[in-house]
């Protein structure tokens, strides 16, 4: 059933947001130099890599840190481009993870994948049982704080998503997801 939801609320949203994706794919290409897409490698279901595309907000050659890493390490606005804040804090930049889902690496609803490299992230989900779902481009941990979650109390909510998923609690996080997108609740950068 969840995968029957994912395939035909992609295929609509695709329809729906069509333009809003060639809009976005302009404003990316004609403010800054390098491929339109970024492919990051993330963290699927059993801990299996999947590359997944995401609308570039970054200016090329970026390293691939978490948000959290990155706001220890540098200030991550030195790296965005023109038009990269905007999209971020408007998840256009999420738009192409749609392909991810008609693929079957990712579904609407689940955990946000993880960054290969976020090791502690990976050890603490495996270690609650949460890797075996399939990762989503919106989940409970995403409407309960997005970017500014610590990783412990994240994986309790992907933990406390794992044993209350169900059609309803899907429905609810889309709605949620909807309301927090328009009001850019919870974007660090």
């Amino acid at each position: 059933m969840k995968r029957l939801l994912d395939i035909s609320l992609t295929l609509i949203g695709v329809v729906l947001l069509l333009p809003l994706i060639i809009v976005t794919y302009f404003l990316v290409k004609l403010t800054s130099t390098g491929p339109t897409l970024y492919w990051s490698k993330r963290v699927g279901k059993h801990n299996l890599l999947f590359s997944m595309p995401k609308f570039r907000s970054m200016k090329v050659n970026t390293p691939a840190l978490a948000t959290h890493i990155m706001n220890q390490q540098a200030d991550p606005n030195q790296y965005l481009t023109p038009v990269g804040s905007f999209i971020r804090k408007t998840s256009l930049d999420e738009l192409p993870q749609l392909w991810s889902v008609l693929k079957g690496d990712m579904s609407i609803v689940g955990p946000r994948p993880a960054l290969f490299n976020q090791d502690d992230l990976i050890s603490l989900r495996t270690e609650h049982g949460v890797h075996i779902l399939k990762p989503g481009i919106t989940g409970w941990a995403q409407v309960n704080g997005r970017d500014e979650l610590p990783i412990p109390e994240k994986v309790t909510l992907d933990a406390y998503y794992l044993k209350h998923q169900s059609l309803w609690l899907d429905c609810y996080i889309i709605l949620l997801t909807v309301f927090k997108v328009l009001k850019r609740d919870g974007v660090s950068h």
